[in-house]
């Protein structure tokens, strides 16, 4: 049924969930699974003009590459990941090359905010879900425990 999974990701520990869930449908459909990890550069244009693009977009393309190495790990030998970094708004790349590539289904991570939480911080994954002309499964992220430190 599925040969060509999409997952994005954006490298955060709880992202773990969600990639074991991918991983156990790519190997249950022997589909490979795309891994994506978008650098939002929407974010970026209220910079200054003197700041440095590049040294910043070096950066977050390094993030982006541990964030698609930690899927390869997370994995292993259950599916074939094919790790693809890439630059604009996270919602739309998502849907862009979930197009694009010709996946059959979007295994994306939630943090299922509701409320102001998530009119204030907004919802890449509502904006997938609302937009993808491919299915979409959200998992929820794991949030890490919270730390008592510094209180």
């Amino acid at each position: 049924m599925y040969k060509r999974i999409l997952l994005p990701t954006d490298g955060s520990a709880g992202m773990n969930r969600v990639i074991d869930h991918a991983a156990d449908l790519a190997a249950e459909h022997d589909a490979l699974i795309h891994a994506l990890y978008v650098v939002d550069s929407t974010s970026f244009t209220s910079l200054p003009m003197e700041t440095s693009w590049e040294g910043i977009a070096d950066l977050l393309h390094e993030e982006g590459q541990e964030a698609l190495n930690e899927v390869e790990q997370v994995v292993g030998d259950r599916a074939q990941v094919e790790g693809i970094v890439a630059e604009g708004s996270p919602s739309a790349e998502i849907v862009s090359h979930a197009r694009d590539d010709d996946c059959d289904l979007v295994v994306m991570g939630t943090h299922g905010r509701g409320g102001l939480d998530r009119l204030l911080l907004g919802s890449v994954a509502e904006r997938v879900v609302r937009t993808s002309d491919v299915p979409v499964l959200t998992v929820r992220v794991t949030e890490p425990p919270l730390s008592l430190e510094g209180r």
